[in-house]
């Protein structure tokens, strides 16, 4: 096993606009992380600098304790499963398997020992005899897990391995790449877009933007606290509801007008806003739920128009026009009011985010020292573009 230390780490192509900004991020030994953030982020360019496949345009790259900017990937001790299984088709399973070993003249009786061990460990014991073409793609991208598994490497790279399975197969696989990082313990980076797959699988999750950092913590920190507008909408499902909100402060107190209601803050989480600020307010559908009385305490209220209904299931997601916004909310399915009926639901402030409108920053987090480096890493790319 062995660390990851990536420092002022950047990439650009011919003197092109930069695909990485210089960025610093560190990955513990054992760690299992996930690369998160939608087509063109930079994630899966950092996956493939990690692995020796895209020169470094600036700073440093270490592995355990080596700075390997210019050692080339077969002797940077990592393994890579791809996203297209990238499996020999003439092969069987045990070869394709062994070839690696094969092609480091390990001597047969060993090969085949660590072949049968790998493949009771991803259940592809009965499947060793077969080729690509007879199997499903959930078994062939176990079969290209366990051609990486057994050469013991230091680090494991995953690039987006599951894109090309259907729902069931990639629920099925995830919980195999999970029960095998429990067992193995060896440092794992995992690029993916999709956010339930970074929820479930990672210790921590570097979400991504425009070759930035976003926000990196663990997948319940940037559930219950995105620091940021684009955090907060891309991670969780169903998306977080967003309207637009304008503040009002006086001496009775902290106030936000949104959706055709003007709702009070605690001056505690909120003492930062200004009178006239404008602000955007952000609320997860499932802490939404409709109610037949008055509000009170710590609940806040809002009246709307029941614009769309999906049935999920247990659950239903209901949409609503609330003075000329949408917001939706999570409901039990035998619960869910009337197509054009006019509900009332509620949300607890603790519950609510508020985000400046221009900055896009969550107002209500303490400004630690990684916020500001991010706010810091932010104007300096935005000086540079302008």
């Amino acid at each position: 096993m062995a660390k990851i230390a990536c420092k002022g780490l950047s990439k650009q192509y011919d003197g092109g606009p930069p695909v990485l900004h210089p960025l610093d991020m560190q990955i513990d030994d054992g760690e299992f992380v996930v690369l998160l953030g939608p087509s063109g982020c930079g994630k899966s360019t950092m996956l493939r600098m990690i692995a020796g496949l895209e020169g470094i345009s600036g700073g440093e790259l270490s592995i355990g304790d080596k700075v390997v900017n210019d050692v080339p990937a077969r002797e940077r001790n990592v393994a890579m499963v791809f996203q297209n299984y990238a499996l020999y088709p003439h092969m069987t399973v045990y070869n394709n398997i062994a070839f690696g070993l094969r092609r480091l003249k390990v001597a047969q009786a060993e090969i085949d020992r660590r072949v049968r061990d790998v493949a009771s460990l991803l259940n592809l014991d009965t499947l060793l005899e077969r080729k690509p073409r007879q199997m499903s793609g959930g078994q062939q991208q176990r079969a290209a897990i366990a051609r990486a598994m057994i050469k013991t490497p230091a680090v494991f790279l995953f690039d987006e391995p599951l894109s090309n399975l259907d729902a069931k197969l990639r629920a099925q696989l995830r919980g195999d790449i999970k029960r095998l990082h429990q067992r193995l313990k060896t440092t794992t980076v995992y690029v993916t877009h999709d956010q339930l797959e970074a929820m479930t699988l990672a210790d921590r999750v570097v979400l991504m933007k425009g070759g930035l950092i976003e926000q990196a913590g663990t997948p319940s920190d940037l559930y219950h606290s995105p620091r940021t507008l684009f955090a907060a909408g891309f991670i969780g499902t169903p998306a977080m509801n967003v309207v637009s909100g304008v503040v009002e402060r006086g001496a009775d107190g902290v106030f936000v007008k949104a959706v055709g209601q003007r709702w009070p803050l605690k001056a505690g989480r909120f003492s930062r806003l200004q009178n006239g600020q404008t602000v955007k307010l952000a609320i997860r559908p499932n802490y939404i739920r409709v109610v037949t009385r008055e509000a009170d305490g710590d609940l806040r209220q809002i009246r709307g128009t029941v614009e769309l209904v999906e049935l999920l299931g247990a659950e239903a997601l209901v949409t609503f026009d609330c003075a000329g916004e949408r917001v939706a909310a999570l409901i039990p399915s035998d619960a869910v009011p009337a197509l054009n009926s006019v509900v009332m639901f509620e949300f607890r402030e603790a519950d609510l985010h508020v985000f400046d409108a221009q900055s896009e920053l969550n107002v209500a987090l303490e400004r630690d020292a990684g916020t500001k480096q991010q706010e810091t890493q932010r104007t300096r790319v935005a000086h540079a573009i302008g």
